[in-house]
């Protein structure tokens, strides 16, 4: 049944007045499901009518005079402007949309996170080295920063305007279903009223013409039938707007539901993405701090050592530092075995990696075959 918390559409047959469709002005505004079961439910059906529409249907069907052919020309013409300037104005939001330039941004905001690398600076130097490198990274973090936060800004305006976008293609939305009611009713009027003349005063001239034998009788049987005719044809004409409205209720909701996965992936990088990347920075230059201090003590530690190897040397004969530089391991137990713990760990991973490729990729068969058949069952379903 059709909602009943709409106006009952006020059907006319002088549709004179010119139309002009409004929309008031958008605001942000949580998105609908992608579905019309409003309009996918219905059909050409008193049955899923209101009390009230059904009792409009009724009266205004006592109205139509099929014998004005300005009548039949005009009738359901006001409903059918109606979409059409609809039309016009889903048509004018989808192309003044670019969500091309989202994703540009989006991209552009990839390069300016990665622009940044700690493990691209260059190494000079021993004691200056960690200084440097240090302040080398302070200026490309600055620099990709301030990028960032213009790509922040950029994204900010757009999320603002798919917002907007939404909330009108909600009002859309609504006006795309009244419109359809409206038809709706015209056709339901129009065939009731088509069924009843047909039935009465058309079946009343044929017989008076079979019974008389006039030629004026005849012609009024002909001209009435002609009129009915044509009037069937209008209202099969109201019947093709109608599906128009049908088919543009789910493409409005798929419009919007790319706006609002657009949101959802322009929030996802404010929120989240970009926080992130700060905080990993900040710890990098952290780390590196203390690295720097660790370099340092660790030279200190080595020229120290230099020293007192040398000072051995003018103690010790050349002989015996021959032969203790003979006995010396050339590779350290430790080292080897890091290698070696490193090494297994890598494994480890890499056939983790590949385990959880394999339950991801056949995961994403299952899905897919589940979109499929959705995608078939929908595509049946709008057949029948």
């Amino acid at each position: 049944m059709f909602m009943s918390v709409d106006p009952i559409p006020e059907l006319t047959l002088t549709p004179d007045d010119p139309f002009a469709m409004s929309t008031p002005a958008a605001q942000a505004a949580p998105v609908s499901p992608v579905s019309a079961p409003e309009l996918a439910e219905s059909s050409l059906d008193e049955s899923r009518l209101t009390d009230a529409e059904r009792q409009a249907v009724d009266n205004f069907s006592r109205q139509i005079d099929i014998s004005d052919q300005n009548m039949i020309l005009n009738y359901g013409a006001a409903a059918q402007r109606k979409v059409s300037n609809f039309s016009d104005s889903a048509l004018a939001s989808v192309r003044t949309k670019d969500l091309g330039a989202v994703g540009d941004t989006l991209s552009n905001l990839v390069v300016q996170l990665r622009g940044f690398s700690v493990e691209e600076q260059p190494k000079k130097g021993l004691f200056a080295r960690g200084r440097k490198k240090l302040e080398s990274w302070r200026a490309s973090y600055a620099k990709a920063e301030a990028n960032v936060d213009q790509v922040v800004e950029v994204l900010e305006g757009h999320q603002r305007t798919l917002m907007k976008d939404v909330a009108t293609l909600d009002q859309l939305y609504d006006a795309n279903l009244q419109y359809y009611r409206e038809l709706t009713m015209y056709i339901l009027a129009g065939k009731k009223r088509l069924t009843e003349i047909r039935s009465t005063q058309l079946a009343e001239l044929k017989q008076k013409a079979e019974q008389t034998s006039l030629p004026e009788d005849a012609q009024a049987y002909n001209d009435l039938a002609t009129l009915c005719d044509r009037f069937e044809k209008k209202i099969h004409d109201l019947d093709l707007t109608r599906m128009i409205c049908i088919q543009m209720a789910p493409q409005v909701r798929l419009i919007q539901n790319n706006d609002a996965l657009m949101i959802e992936k322009i929030q996802s990088s404010l929120v989240n993405t970009i926080p992130l990347w700060k905080s990993q920075m900040v710890l990098a230059v952290g780390l590196e701090n203390s690295r720097a201090a660790t370099e340092a003590q660790r030279q200190v530690n080595d020229v120290t050592n230099e020293l007192l190897k040398r000072n051995a040397d003018m103690l010790r004969l050349g002989t015996v530092e021959t032969a203790k530089e003979a006995e010396r391991s050339i590779v350290d137990i430790e080292t080897l075995r890091h290698t070696n713990e490193q090494l297994v760990a890598t494994l480890d991973e890499v056939v983790q990696i590949q385990t959880q490729g394999r339950e991801s990729r056949a995961a994403a068969e299952v899905e897919l075959r589940k979109i499929e058949g959705e995608l078939k069952s929908k595509l049946m379903s709008l057949k029948g």
